[in-house]
């Protein structure tokens, strides 16, 4: 199956926002009495364009520009490794800067992966059997059910993996609640211009995939 500029357009935004959002996530900002990573201001649409990528174009594509997102993370994570070790020249005088903002532990690299294969992919999962289930109808059901689904497994795992043993659990319990929180009331609100985007594509490319027959396993990307 061929598509259009649309396609790629849609691809490259999900990826910026995928990077950008890995290399602004040290920065810790206060919304209220929750704290929360920078990131908060462009990660969850990741998710928002995952589902218009499940809507229109199906599971498989979906799965195809998740692990490219995966792929061009984990460039972008070596390069800022490879760019950390290298020795810097005497006129550079931020390296310690670099190293705090940039230098993400192992630790915190696994937590990062690995929940963002599994929030995007159960993301993916969820949208793509509730859209057979609802025969295509209430599209504001599957994107916000499946955010749900996505943004929750993504801020257990991420969360858990990353503090687990560092903080007290129940403060650990309220980070999560608060980070999940955020992320969905962040998915309701941009939901009508969710239902634009999914009615501008379908219209253009002239398709409405509906995942009959499909295998979901998310290794399978023939």
């Amino acid at each position: 199956m061929t598509f259009s500029h649309r396609f790629v357009v849609v691809t490259a935004l999900f990826v910026t926002c995928l990077i950008t959002s890995n290399i602004i996530i040290a920065k810790q900002v206060s919304i209220g009495s929750i704290i929360l990573p920078a990131a908060i201001i462009i990660f969850p649409l990741s998710y928002i364009i995952g589902d218009i990528l499940t809507e229109v174009y199906g599971y498989q594509q979906a799965r195809r520009v998740i692990w490219l997102g995966f792929l061009c993370n984990l460039v972008t994570v070596v390069a800022i490794w490879i760019a950390k070790i290298l020795p810097p020249a005497p006129v550079f005088e931020a390296q310690g800067a670099y190293e705090r903002i940039l230098g993400s532990t192992p630790r915190f690299l696994l937590a990062s992966f690995l929940a963002y294969l599994a929030g995007e992919f159960s993301n993916s999962f969820i949208l793509a059997k509730m859209k057979i289930m609802t025969k295509g109808r209430w599209l504001w059901t599957r994107t916000i059910g499946s955010t749900l689904v996505g943004q929750g497994v993504d801020t257990v795992v991420v969360l858990t993996i990353a503090f687990v043993g560092v903080l007290p659990l129940s403060v650990l319990g309220v980070m999560i609640l608060g980070h999940w929180l955020v992320k969905s009331v962040y998915e309701i609100i941009a939901t009508p211009l969710t239902y634009v985007v999914v009615g501008y594509l379908k219209r253009k490319e002239g398709i409405d995939v509906y995942d009959y027959g499909v295998d979901f396993n998310p290794l399978s990307v023939r």
